[in-house]
């Protein structure tokens, strides 16, 4: 695989949840305004309008405070050098060639399963690859594969078979 240092990775994850956090608190501020301005307030029992931008306040605070756990989970997670000899597990950044020769990247994380992130090795050449954890069909899969392995997943109809081309 293309030389890539693991710390830059988790600082691109990072930078990607912090503006996913950045765009959630603008809009936890908006609802919250929405839910306060005066001109929303209730006249009957059928203007609901600012109570529903409260709910929509409230869940988006929520959410503010799940990016912010986030963050923290990738922070605290430990940086492991891998090898081909090294079983997968948590913190590997991962190269599946599919039958098609399709490559894949995955980075195995604790959390923000199923977000996407792109990686821009130089300015010519950007890898997009997803984050998953352990607990997503693909993660179980993986987990204690190495390099070389074969992975054959299914999911619903469909029989995925991918090749484990290199960790790091």
């Amino acid at each position: 695989m293309i030389n890539i240092n693991k710390s830059d990775i988790i600082d691109c994850i990072l930078s990607e949840l912090e503006r996913i956090r950045a765009q959630t608190i603008l809009a936890a501020k908006q609802a919250y305004e929405t839910a306060t301005a005066a001109e929303n307030k209730a006249e009957n029992k059928y203007d609901t309008l600012g109570l529903e931008a409260a709910y929509l306040a409230e869940g988006q605070s929520r959410r503010v405070q799940q990016c912010e756990e986030d963050i923290l989970a990738y922070k605290k997670m430990p940086v492991i050098s891998f090898s081909e000899e090294t079983p997968i597990q948590q913190g590997a950044f991962i190269k599946l060639l599919d039958q098609n020769n399709v490559e894949y990247y995955f980075f195995l994380g604790p959390v923000a399963g199923g977000l996407s992130v792109s990686f821009a090795l130089d300015k010519k050449l950007t890898i997009n690859f997803k984050l998953i954890t352990a607990q997503s069909p693909i993660g179980k899969a993986l987990i204690s594969l190495k390099v070389g392995d074969e992975l054959d997943l299914k999911l619903g109809h469909n029989n995925l078979i991918y090749e484990i081309m290199a960790l790091v």
